[in-house]
């Protein structure tokens, strides 16, 4: 039997009774005679609460304090949990991040894992107990507490998995796997069996929401077999159908089956478009526009340099759409650094990417992906390319209409 790393999301934590549900769950697996370690979220909606509180006192929260009280939506998680395993029958203990310990840095509310020590874990474990440890934080190493942002209970299930060496991580969560696109916005999106890190990590930083991208470049750099299945089905149900259910993310060369071009189509609809015309085309030119708009954390994502005329470019990017006015009110106050002649920008775009390790060894996507969207009347703003993925800037409103296109004409509702 195997060490498991279940983590189960703010939804399948959300009231006591699905918690009790998520209790029966980890009992099935620990009685088929597994070692099982669960990494809870906090209830839905409650990191968001005491966000709020927070804010309602002092705005902005000072990050040190604000990582104090966010981090405690996770200790009630573990303690329920633990209470819920004991009253049917198991032995059953909680420990927050702190007390495992779990290392970070100390950059507030966006930490990073260093280490994680496993020496409680697996004296418990071989004692024959669950253990129940809260996701989305550590310590760092002046014994202050601290939260690995957003999603970040992704993140430390998959750490803790590969500190303690598990033979998987299972990520329990309210879709019941990875898909080929939104099945929101193409009702054949296609349930994937098998999906490589590289792809899963092209799709969650374009857009894809199902898994942390932090978590995911832990996974492939430790390699630790994940898969992404459904909390919302019956916990009693068959083990090895669960076992083999959702999707596993998986090493390329562990595939024997030959990959398909194109694994799945993400996108982007919080996208703005800068472009500031007249730059003088000098050594350094970049870091001028880019510099200040960096120094204001403000990521800056696709970007386009034109060819210089007359001494005189065009540069162009794209940020975060929340992020729009600030990089162009940066970029207005620097006007006389750089020397441009006119800034104009498009807060109404939107950002789609194919993604595919197969397209390694095939030909042709790029021009495949051009000629549906010219055939759908859709122009291509900026073009971004890897690899194993091919992005598209283009108008928010064709950005539907250009994912179901590519769905059809690269035959992802087939197996």
């Amino acid at each position: 039997m195997a060490l498991i790393v279940h983590k189960y999301g703010g939804t399948s934590m959300g009231s006591t009774d699905r918690i009790k549900n998520v209790a029966r769950r980890v009992a099935k697996w620990h009685d088929a005679g597994h070692q099982i370690v669960v990494v809870p979220s906090a209830m839905s909606g409650e990191t968001n609460r005491l966000i709020a509180l927070a804010r309602e006192v002092q705005n902005p929260p000072d990050p040190r304090e604000l990582d104090m009280i966010a981090s405690t939506g996770e200790q009630v998680s573990v303690g329920l949990l633990s209470m819920a395993l004991q009253s049917i029958g198991k032995s059953a203990v909680s420990y927050a991040g702190w007390q495992v310990a779990i290392k970070t840095d100390s950059a507030f509310t966006k930490a990073r894992i260093q280490s994680i020590d496993d020496e409680k874990v697996k004296r418990d474990l071989d004692a024959g107990k669950i253990v129940i440890i809260t996701g989305f934080q550590g310590v760092d190493e002046n014994d202050n507490i601290s939260t690995l942002g957003r999603g970040g209970s992704d993140t430390s299930a998959v750490a803790i998995a590969a500190a303690l060496k598990a033979a998987e991580c299972l990520i329990y969560t309210d879709v019941d796997g990875v898909y080929t696109t939104d099945p929101r916005v193409v009702s054949e999106a296609r349930r994937l069996k098998a999906i490589t890190f590289e792809e899963m990590l092209e799709l969650a930083s374009l857009g894809s929401k199902v898994l942390q991208t932090r978590s995911v470049e832990f996974a492939g750099n430790y390699r630790v077999p994940t898969r992404v299945l459904s909390s919302l089905t019956d916990p009693l149900m068959d083990l090895d159908t669960e076992a083999n259910s959702g999707t596993l993310i998986s090493f390329e060369e562990d595939t024997h089956m030959e990959q398909a071009v194109i694994s799945g189509i993400a996108f982007n609809r919080d996208e703005a478009k800068i472009t500031v015309l007249g730059v003088p085309d000098r050594p350094g030119v970049a870091y001028h526009i880019l510099g200040p708009v960096a120094e204001a954390n403000i990521e800056v994502d696709m970007i386009i340099q034109n060819q210089s005329v007359d001494g005189k470019t065009d540069f162009t990017f794209t940020v975060s759409r929340n992020d729009y006015q600030k990089a162009v009110d940066v970029l207005n106050g620097q006007k006389a650094e750089i020397g441009y002649s006119t800034l104009v920008g498009d807060a109404k775009v939107s950002k789609i990417s194919v993604v595919g390790v197969g397209m390694r060894s095939h030909v042709g996507v790029a021009s495949q992906m051009f000629r549906t969207l010219s055939e759908e009347n859709i122009n291509i703003m900026m073009i971004s390319t890897s690899e194993i993925k091919i992005s598209v800037l283009i108008d928010e409103k064709y950005m539907e209409l250009a994912v179901r296109a590519l769905h059809k004409v690269f035959e992802l509702e087939k197996e």
